[in-house]
């Protein structure tokens, strides 16, 4: 009975808090705070500074402002006209036509990025004008488009994948290993939702591209080298052994304002304007994991997730019941808060629950980026909602409803996870992790 007292405490002021618009890595600090003085006699303003500091001064960590920049980089640069340049060639022939250069460029641009909103607003810049002068239908542009942005979330480097592998104290390098086939299987759904529309809705097909040469299409591929050498530089160190996430990341840092330079497009304010961005993106995570950092100790010192482990241990739920509660409480938690707060908000209370029904952590891990990818694309506040409708001054609901079937492919990539949960769990087994950690 003290544990329901103790969380409908906690609940109550975090709901508070977060109701009055104070910022997520605050309101988290505040809830630890009440906990802290309400249930235990250790003083909270000294748990907080010890707290906070070795949450911020993580090594793991240092990965996350690094991969940023990258992205933003790249973001300001003319790199994205020339993926779409590149891909477009070999795009064309497929059903569905040019549609799959939303695709396409998401999952590539994703494997530079590891931020869903900077794969969606730069290939979005990239592909919407295009595909809008070719005739393809508008809901069709916006709603790929909508879906395939998340796979920023899944494709290493993923900044979701770092604040949970920093969250539960596991190697950065192996959760970026389980992402990968997974974000590439949730691609080809994707696609196959593509292919689907244009053979049952033959009369809304735009024109036929005009035919192009094999030598004209490998001329044109030319503009997709400096891209795919920063992936296999960036993903390679790691995998490879090489390199950890963090030194990856400073890797792909390097290699983006080479490239920049190199296209001439590195002024000394796009090199400004990419490092304030990063800072600030940066700024606002680490606020948030200072705060779960906190509200994990305050957690911790009340006994409320081992009360909670327990008390789901006497149930005696399956795994896959447990699995089917927390993609529900996931989906409706993501409908108010962004993907990043919401893993760190509830990993202190769910970590012992999957650990306690042997559910493998890197799997789970490689699961709630999957569920929070639908949060993105989820009225009232999905993230990629607000950044498509300033991209094409549609209104959220019409966004909302393009991307519903783009929803469902994620709900059956949830169930194929748990069919076949080798399809995160075998990379990261069987192949040579390299430096562990970040």
């Amino acid at each position: 009975m003290g544990e329901i007292y103790t969380t409908v405490i906690f609940l109550f002021v975090l709901f508070a808090l977060l109701g009055s618009s104070v910022w997520i890595g605050l309101a988290l600090m505040g809830v630890a705070w009440v906990g802290m003085e309400l249930f235990t006699t250790r003083p909270a303003g000294d748990a907080m500074i010890t707290t906070i500091w070795t949450g911020a001064s993580s090594w793991t960590l240092t990965a996350l402002p690094l991969f940023i920049w990258m992205g933003e980089i790249l973001y300001r640069t003319r790199l994205s006209q020339d993926m779409f340049r590149g891909l477009a060639p070999w795009m064309r022939w497929l059903p569905g036509g040019l549609l799959h250069t939303n695709i396409a460029g998401c999952t590539i641009f994703a494997a530079v990025s590891g931020s869903s909103a900077a794969t969606l607003t730069t290939v979005g810049k990239m592909s919407i004008p295009e595909l809008r002068k070719r005739g393809y239908p508008e809901y069709m542009i916006v709603g790929t488009l909508a879906g395939a942005a998340t796979l920023g979330l899944m494709i290493p480097p993923s900044l979701t994948l770092i604040v949970y592998g920093v969250s539960i104290n596991e190697s950065i390098t192996k959760l970026f290993m389980a992402g990968i086939f997974p974000g590439l299987v949730l691609a080809s759904l994707f696609m196959a939702y593509i292919m689907g529309w244009h053979f049952f809705a033959k009369d809304q097909r735009p024109a036929p591209e005009p035919s192009m040469s094999l030598r004209e299409m490998i001329a044109e591929s030319r503009f997709l080298i400096p891209v795919l050498m920063l992936v296999t530089a960036v993903i390679g160190s790691m995998y490879l052994g090489l390199a950890t996430a963090t030194e990856a990341a400073a890797v792909g840092v390097i290699g983006a304002l080479t490239l920049a330079m190199a296209q001439g497009s590195l002024g000394w304010s796009t090199f400004t304007e990419s490092l304030m961005g990063a800072t600030r993106t940066s700024a606002m995570i680490a606020l948030i994991l200072m705060g779960a950092s906190f509200l994990s100790l305050a957690m911790g010192f009340t006994g409320l997730p081992r009360a909670l482990a327990a008390w789901i241990d006497q149930m005696n739920l399956s795994p896959l019941v447990l699995i089917i509660a927390l993609t529900l409480f996931y989906v409706v938690l993501g409908m108010f808060l962004d993907g990043i707060s919401s893993v760190v908000l509830t990993m202190a209370i769910v970590e012992p629950m999957i650990r306690q029904a042997g559910i493998d952590v890197i799997w789970f891990g490689i699961f709630i980026v999957v569920v929070v990818e639908m949060a993105q694309v989820t009225p009232p506040i999905g993230f990629n909602l607000f950044v498509l409708q300033s991209m094409t001054r549609h209104e959220i609901s019409y966004i909302a409803k393009t991307a519903i079937p783009m929803v469902g492919l994620m709900m059956l990539m949830v169930v194929i996870l748990v069919v076949w949960p080798e399809l995160a769990t075998w990379l990261p087994n069987n192949l040579r992790s390299g430096p562990s950690g970040g």
